[in-house]
């Protein structure tokens, strides 16, 4: 993690890390203010935290209430050496916890990290850079030279080479890549978790049987989502890339919706209308993009050649973004091998869905076929040894489809986990299979699984399959468990030879959608160094349902950003009419307004909690619509997970609305008491929201210009760099 200092008045520094800002200071005897912590009290603080943490997760997942538990620690000076230093934790248990939960919460105060990295002992590089944001490569893993020679299939080169050259690409284009974690519970499988220090909402995560492989992994994700724009999926990005020459991509085109919102003649194709707009509701401004809210300019489409005949057919972003998110999408050392990759993922994850939905049952693979991949069968056996049975599935579906599956089941709670690996190689696709379960979770993470149904809805349900798709965590039905399988097991094997393996693989792998019946629509993209592609096969490779783009599109945003974030400064006569819309939209109450209108609050802030609910909340007390706002705030207080402040609040705000509305209670006769309760500073603001003094408290002013949104102004400042990188090639 980068953590930025500033040098403040005196001896007072600022750290900034994330979205977090900690003030550091010395006491006045050492010359400070005094009006903070001193660097050194914070890392006292940070073990004795971290040891908390993780008592705290021991006894979350063991329902073990921690009202009485006490923790302390304190430091034991060495009078001849005050860098020799004991720390001495110590926990006070309540008399009703079981022998064996002491000893548990005793051994995961072991596990803190602070801890443990401060005994393995942290090296320290202290050196003078030029500039700060320059070494994009020094923050990933030190270890073999470039010019190493680590062969895996499905790479074109070696995976040092690999790594070199995706890091000197990110590089070039200003990105600070740092790894926040890795994991590696179990042999032969690694994880891990990398981002942009600069904007860290870009963030990929990789897996794989050696670290090196997990890197690779990690880095040529970030490098796919950056080809193809999927860090700023549904986000606005500002009114001056709206007006730019190219808002996405130098080659994208923009057409206007015909007479009666008609849809242009000159995007999709027969194929692809059969599909998107089969009822015939489908309309223009259903596919006006998000990103730029740019309608007057039209929709934005992207070129994508339809492999049957190599056509050009043009495909709106918007329909893109509402339907694909991540799925087809990957960078290589060569087209071919990105291909073999975006294709490999389109088949897991449709025949995921139809297994998983369909509630087959797959056929185990047999002992002595598991027997020929040691290193798999290691980290099985790792698995099993920690208390987790695990079954190993031939998800081929008789050997059509180059899929496998590893399944995990957790004892102790009742979950499990189905996860789906897909590549032409049979050993390939099992190690994806298992890595991919096992992706930045440590075992606690692993009793969070949802437990098996019969219910059919359950399993069949769209979001359950969305489920899946982001982590593996959906549901899955008891029946995948039977012992008759629906398939026979099939020893199958569809890679290539030689040096043309990838060409022939991808070809193989297209040739099976053809077989199908599918078309399939590809976009390559090599703007920013790196090759990268983008697969689209219509009615197979979507995630979210067609119908998302009548009745649940992104850009639903356009209907409301402008007012939201010019809040402060419309009239009553605006205020009414949002209001109004907000309700005739029928959106969900509880969607949090950073996903209705694409714009990155900061989580820790007023504007990050906020709803739907609690914005027409605060629209009707500014309108001194009392019977309204006194409706939601009992709505917002019966449930919520926002801030024990916010919380807090709206229980005074309850309690003044009361007597507003009731004519036999005056607030003057109750205002002492109401301050003892709740403070002056609160009931203040409270007050002043119902009597129309304070307006959106809590809200800090904001407009289309996006002022004081610093974590939405990083993601925005980190496309430009992608934009600037295209069109300095379209203009060479």
């Amino acid at each position: 993690m980068e953590i930025k200092v500033n040098f403040l008045d005196n001896l007072r520094l600022e750290a900034k890390f994330d979205d977090f800002t900690v003030i550091a200071d010395q006491p006045i005897r050492y010359k400070g203010d005094g009006s903070a912590p001193g660097p050194f009290d914070y890392f006292l603080a940070s073990s004795a935290l971290c040891a908390a943490y993780f008592v705290k997760l021991y006894c979350q997942t063991r329902n073990i209430p921690t009202e009485n538990i006490r923790l302390s620690q304190n430091n034991i000076v060495d009078p001849e050496n005050r860098y020799n230093q004991i720390f001495k934790i110590q926990v006070e248990l309540p008399a009703d916890i079981s022998e064996k939960d002491r000893q548990g919460i005793l051994r995961s105060i072991d596990r803190c990290t602070v801890k443990k990295v401060v005994q393995a002992g942290p090296e320290f590089v202290i050196e003078e850079v030029d500039n700060l944001d320059a070494d994009a490569q020094a923050l990933l893993m030190p270890g073999s030279p470039s010019d190493a020679g680590t062969y895996i299939a499905g790479k074109d080169l070696p995976l040092e080479q690999t790594i070199a050259n995706m890091s000197g690409i990110l590089a070039g284009l200003g990105m600070k890549i740092e790894i926040a974690s890795w994991r590696n519970i179990v042999p032969n499988v690694w994880s891990l978790h990398i981002r942009d220090a600069h904007s860290p909402m870009c963030f990929t995560n990789g897996k794989g049987a050696t670290k090196e492989g997990a890197l690779a992994s990690a880095l040529g994700e970030f490098i796919e989502r950056l080809n193809c724009n999927f860090f700023y999926n549904d986000q606005f990005w500002g009114e001056e890339l709206a007006n730019a020459p190219f808002v996405h991509y130098p080659d994208e085109r923009w057409f206007q919706p015909g007479r009666k919102d008609e849809l242009p003649p000159e995007i999709l194709d027969a194929y692809c209308l059969k599909i998107y707009n089969r009822d015939g509701e489908l309309r223009g401004s259903h596919l006006f993009d998000t990103n730029s809210g740019n309608e007057e300019r039209g929709i934005v489409s992207l070129p994508f050649v339809r492999q049957s005949d190599g056509e050009v057919v043009y495909f709106p972003s918007n329909l893109i973004e509402n339907l694909y998110l991540s799925n087809g999408m990957s960078a290589g050392n060569t087209l071919a091998e990105a291909q073999v990759q975006c294709l490999s993922e389109i088949f897991e994850r449709a025949v995921k869905r139809e297994i998983i939905e369909g509630e087959f049952a797959l056929p185990d693979v047999p002992a002595e076929v598991l027997a020929k991949y040691p290193g798999i069968l290691a980290g099985i056996e790792g698995l099993e040894a920690q208390g987790f049975p695990v079954l190993v599935k031939d998800a081929s579906l008789g050997g059509e489809f180059p899929v496998m599956c590893v399944t995990l089941m957790n004892p102790r709670t009742g979950g499990v986990f189905a996860s789906f690996g897909a590549h032409p190689s049979m050993e390939v696709a099992l190690e994806r299979s298992l890595t991919e379960l096992l992706q930045g979770r440590s075992f606690e993470g692993l009793n969070d699984l949802p437990q098996p149904t019969f219910e059919g809805h359950a399993v069949t349900e769209p979001n359950n399959f969305v489920e899946h798709f982001i982590d593996s965590s959906g549901v899955v039905s008891w029946r995948f468990f039977s012992a008759q399988s629906d398939y026979e097991f099939v020893e199958w094997d569809f890679s290539g030879q030689g040096e043309n393996s990838n060409a022939e693989e991808a070809a193989t792998l297209f040739g099976i959608l053809d077989n199908m019946g599918k078309e399939s629509y590809m976009a390559v993209y090599e703007h920013l160094g790196a090759t990268a592609c983008r697969i689209l096969v219509p009615d197979y490779s979507e995630i979210y349902p067609v119908d998302d783009l009548i009745w649940d599109n992104t850009n639903k945003a356009l209907f409301f950003r402008a007012d939201i974030l010019n809040l402060h400064s419309l009239s009553d006569a605006e205020l009414k009419a949002l209001a109004e819309r907000l309700v005739e939209s029928e959106l969900d109450d509880y969607t949090d307004i950073t996903t209705l209108i694409g714009i990155e609050f900061d989580d820790n802030t007023a504007w990050g909690q906020l709803t739907i609910l609690e914005l027409k909340l605060l629209i009707y007390l500014a309108l001194q619509q009392y019977e309204d706002a006194k409706e939601l705030v009992e709505m917002f207080l019966q449930y919520n997970d926002n801030t024990v402040e916010r919380g807090l609040f709206y229980q005074a705000v309850n309690a003044v609305l009361e007597m507003e509305l009731d004519e036999d209670l005056e607030l003057a006769d109750y205002e002492a008491n109401f301050r003892r309760m709740f403070g002056n500073e609160r009931m203040d603001a409270v007050i002043g929201s119902v009597n129309g003094s304070v307006r959106f408290y809590g809200l800090t002013p904001t407009s289309t210009k996006l002022e004081g949104l610093d974590r939405h102004l990083r993601l925005i400042e980190s496309y430009k760099k992608l934009h600037s990188a295209r069109a300095n090639i379209t203009s060479a």
